[in-house]
């Protein structure tokens, strides 16, 4: 798992921010990506993804939910990871607004708690 990503998605959650850009999230943990050559797109997804798993086991939000396309929020991938999880089916949890809201809403109050933070991060 990545501890440079999860821990800026933490710190994005816990100061009550917007979800952060892809573009955005590659600067700001020097990842050194480039978004525009497919496997490094899909590397970064594939980083996400390890950390919501990752998250889902030990009972925490899916914070993922912290990183979006800048112009479209959140691509089929989270809401694929989101199904293979249990949490319904793709293309409706998409459809429905509220469940990304929902999600954002879980990250920030679970990661603004200081008890949480002070043992999981």
């Amino acid at each position: 798992m990545n501890s440079r990503v999860r821990n800026k998605l933490i710190q994005l959650a816990r100061t009550d921010s917007a979800p952060i850009s892809y573009r955005r999230l590659i600067n700001t943990t020097e990842l050194g990506l480039n978004l525009d050559i497919k496997h490094e797109k899909q590397l970064l997804g594939t980083i996400l993804d390890e950390i919501s798993e990752e998250e889902h086991e030990e009972n925490r939000p899916l914070i993922s939910v912290m990183v979006q396309d800048k112009k479209n929020g959140q691509g089929d991938r989270f809401y694929k990871l989101a199904e293979q999880l249990g949490y319904g089916d793709w293309k409706e949890l998409k459809n429905d607004e509220s469940f990304k809201d929902e999600q954002i809403k879980k990250c920030r109050e679970f990661w603004m708690d200081e008890d949480n933070y002070k043992k999981y991060f």
